[in-house]
């Protein structure tokens, strides 16, 4: 789980503080790489109590269930929250700290969880089970091998109840690993709509077509090692046919699935995945306006997203494209 930045030291630059408070309206969903590359949450959703032992090129991981279970890969969503709101102020110079105070109905809103009384029980579950899964890594660097484990949260606590007994604001403290990832910016962004899939093969495979296609266009893999990278614990037949069954439904954001000969799966970008030198160019006070319209969007990546919008629409052409951006800007729902 040595992704780049993951375990390095914080850049000089970045202010930390004692509490940072999540108040980011809809900030860019972001997850860090090394969850993203490693099957690190259950895909089960049924309570999982095994020891998993992972191993890739030459680094051995071990995640260690607490008696509620293994963390899920719903429950990551809570990771990707914080991670989204640490991004979105670093990105505009804000002091953050490991630390996150946040609201609890912002964030089953921003994940696109049911705002109940139940849904609020499952939050609370969530955070039982980040606290309670353990991490264990080897790393080697300069040819010593250092063993450590960790938490994927390292605590977290009910900071005031709403009537009815339901948690309002929480207090969350994400583990070292994860706090140095953002701040080495080891981090991807995922589609909005990431949060609406349900199935959670379905996101372990995203979150692999994520990292792995990158700006490429396409990307293959065997059907046997994607087994792997994805936590599943299906026998390859029944994996092989879940993967078709997700190919036929054709649902998954920004990719497209395909099996191939000799036991592939190839992914393809859904849209083309655009040179900086080709498409639309934008003033950089352009930028400037959309952050004054979007206070904390990532104005980079609605770039993207609107190149690709652009890309797909038939690359028409755009007598001002610094007015057709903000347009697009105002219109989204972000």
């Amino acid at each position: 789980m040595s992704g780049t930045g993951a375990f390095g030291d914080r850049p000089p630059d970045v202010i930390a503080q004692d509490f940072f408070v999540c108040d980011f309206f809809a900030a860019v969903p972001k997850h860090d790489l090394a969850s993203m590359e490693h099957p690190l949450f259950s895909l089960s959703t049924r309570p999982d109590r095994r020891i998993v032992t992972y191993e890739h090129n030459g680094a051995t991981l071990t995640v260690t269930p607490s008696v509620r279970g293994r963390a899920t890969i719903f429950d990551a969503d809570i990771l990707i929250f914080c991670i989204s709101q640490l991004m979105a102020a670093l990105n505009v110079g804000r002091a953050v700290s490991r630390r996150l105070t946040l609201t609890a109905h912002d964030l089953l809103q921003a994940t696109n969880r049911e705002t109940s009384g139940d849904g609020y029980k499952r939050l609370r579950e969530a955070f039982e089970r980040l606290a309670g899964t353990r991490i264990t890594t080897n790393i080697t660097t300069g040819g010593i091998e250092v063993t450590s484990g960790f938490g994927l949260i390292e605590s977290w606590e009910i900071v005031r109840r709403a009537r009815g007994g339901r948690m309002s604001s929480v207090s969350v403290t994400l583990s070292e690993w994860l706090f140095q990832a953002v701040l080495s910016r080891s981090v991807l962004t995922l589609s909005r709509d990431y949060f609406r899939m349900r199935k959670p093969l379905e996101r372990r495979i995203y979150e692999l077509a994520r990292k792995h296609c990158g700006r490429q266009a396409e990307w293959s893999v065997s059907i046997a090692v994607l087994a792997k990278k994805s936590g599943s614990t299906s026998p390859l037949r029944v994996f092989r046919a879940m993967l078709r069954e997700l190919i036929r439904e054709n649902r998954m954001p920004d990719y497209l699935l395909a099996e191939e000969p000799g036991d592939l799966l190839r992914v393809t970008a859904r849209a083309a995945i655009l040179d900086p030198a080709d498409g639309p160019h934008l003033r950089p006070e352009t930028l400037d306006e959309a952050r004054l319209l979007r206070p904390g969007a990532d104005v980079h990546a609605l770039q993207a997203e609107w190149r690709r919008w652009w890309a797909l629409s038939g690359r028409k052409l755009l007598r001002s494209p610094d007015r057709a951006f903000l347009g697009w800007v105002r219109t989204r729902d972000v």
